[in-house]
């Protein structure tokens, strides 16, 4: 019998010193954006404005922050709660090289494709 959410069978393994991990907290005036940054002691938290421009900016310092300590970022994965701004966003951060998460409202993992579809 299959698991639900059986990671094993994920397209992509996560390296955990080469990806830069990122959850966005998206409400009507700013974003609240978290990190996991490989080879850096701290745990970044950074409020924003509402700018895609600015988060793809800190996603970038971060990248390099961590290739400062030696850590080559190949990949960099974004997570935030699908709703107002969460389509638009995963469609532009895809098209910078993003890899995009969106959770659903109730608390689980779910595909992007699965949610366009919707």
């Amino acid at each position: 019998m299959q698991k639900l959410n059986d990671l094993s069978r994920s397209p992509s393994p996560l390296d955990p010193d080469g990806t830069l991990i990122a959850v966005i907290e998206l409400s009507l005036s700013s974003w609240l954006v978290a990190g996991i940054v490989p080879g850096v002691e701290r745990q970044p938290l950074k409020k924003l404005a509402v700018d895609e421009s600015a988060l793809l900016k800190l996603l970038h310092r971060w990248r390099d922050e961590a290739a400062k300590a030696g850590h080559h970022i190949k990949r960099i994965a974004v997570a935030f709660e699908a709703g107002r701004d969460g389509f638009w966003l995963a469609r532009w951060l895809r098209a910078h090289d993003i890899e995009v998460r969106r959770l659903s409202a109730a608390g689980s993992r779910t595909s992007t494709r699965v949610l366009a579809l919707r």
